[in-house]
């Protein structure tokens, strides 16, 4: 008897489906369709995507001709047997990726959806993804066991529970063969491992960064581009690790986001490392501003002295004048004076901790009022 036929068979009792609720924007690598409003078309529903668990998805053929829309549960083709996967993404906006990803699959080699999943199909997928954390511990324990120099971050089940994928990280290549062994025997699955890097780790994981937000590798970023120290030196940042270093122990994606905004800026930039000679001094560069053009110089070539805000036009100025062996007087053409600094407001001056109290006045303290309440308190306590 086929385990179709077992539910079947059970008579006076209610096939109870999982709760399974889909919530867009909510998900993992979550896609914006931003073409949902153009009328449906059949023919530019031939190529789905599928999204299975964390961040892993895959292009899928609908060879059926299903109605499918985003969020439907659908059984798709895999080896062997079948995978449940949620449709992440229909339409012609199914085409502007592809090209993004610059990725041209042909009919025979793209696998196919079979059909929207069956109660069976939902109840057999979601006692596998109940397996999964137990297995991953065993796991674990297995590797150690056999003094294997690596570290399995996640495990995922085969929608049959036919095959289970485990994602593992490792510095050196490890020879995993007795562990596929073990493991086989031990969850009677099909083992397949999949090596990934820490990115895809805390991807596949999730977290919240520093700045409070979810991390990006598991919300928007697909494709991770490498980044170095150089992205933090032109964007002016301190070479702290600790600083720069995201949840995966590797520079921060983020780092990326503004990083041509702040070399388009620096193009037209005078060159930093040349002191600027004056009359009576020299100027030594100490950092900058690179949105507001500045340059701070310091008369100490070692530490932050006498620090001057000094536009980048004026910089350029005096390095054309020592290169003709001029010097000028004065870093600034019109320095601020001291009457100048000593006008300056402050903006917090009116903003007083106790601008929000009330205005009436106290009542005056009175010790007779006091021993009234005290005397009040003592006869209701003898009563």
């Amino acid at each position: 008897m086929t385990e179709n036929e077992e539910l079947s068979a059970q008579q006076g009792e209610e096939l109870r489906l999982p709760d399974i609720t889909y919530k867009p924007g909510l998900n993992k690598l979550d896609s914006f369709n931003w073409l949902k409003d153009i009328a449906f078309v059949p023919t530019e529903n031939d190529i789905v995507e599928i999204r299975f668990k964390n961040t892993r998805k895959g292009f899928y053929r609908n060879v059926n001709g299903l109605r499918l829309e985003i969020g439907d549960i659908v059984a798709v083709e895999a080896s062997p047997g079948h995978d449940i996967g949620r449709v992440s993404m229909t339409g012609s906006l199914i085409r502007e990726q592809l090209k993004r990803l610059k990725m041209l699959p042909s009919a025979e080699d793209m696998k196919k959806v079979y059909r929207k999943a069956k109660p069976v199909d939902i109840i057999k997928w979601e006692e596998a993804r109940k397996l999964e954390t137990p297995t991953m511990l065993r796991s674990r324990q297995i590797a150690e066991d056999l003094k294997l120099n690596m570290k399995i971050g996640d495990v995922e089940y085969q929608g049959d529970r036919t095959k289970a994928i485990f994602y593992y990280i490792a510095d050196e290549r490890v020879d995993f063969r007795q562990l596929i062994k073990v493991l086989a025997e031990e969850f009677r699955v099909r083992i397949e491992m999949r090596q990934i890097g820490a990115r895809q780790e805390a991807g596949r994981i999730g977290g919240i960064g520093s700045c409070g937000r979810e991390l990006c590798c598991s919300t928007h970023i697909c494709n991770f581009i490498s980044v170095t120290t150089t992205h933090a030196k032109y964007q002016e940042l301190s070479l702290n690790p600790q600083k720069l270093a995201g949840q995966c122990s590797k520079l921060k994606c983020c780092l990326n986001f503004e990083f041509d905004c702040y070399v388009d800026a620096q193009r037209s930039f005078p060159p930093r490392d040349i002191p600027l000679e004056l009359t009576n001094s020299t100027a030594y560069f100490m950092k900058m501003e690179v949105h507001k053009s500045i340059y701070w110089y310091s008369t100490d070539p070692n530490i932050p002295a006498n620090l001057t805000a000094v536009p980048v036009e004026r910089v350029r100025e005096i390095q054309a004048m020592n290169r003709k062996g001029q010097k000028p007087e004065k870093l600034l053409v019109n320095e601020p004076s001291a009457d100048a600094e000593s006008s300056r407001t402050d903006l917090l001056e009116h903003s007083s901790l106790t601008r929000f109290d009330s205005q009436e006045p106290k009542k005056p303290y009175s010790k007779h009022s006091h021993k009234k309440k005290n005397r009040r308190y003592n006869d209701k306590r003898n009563k």
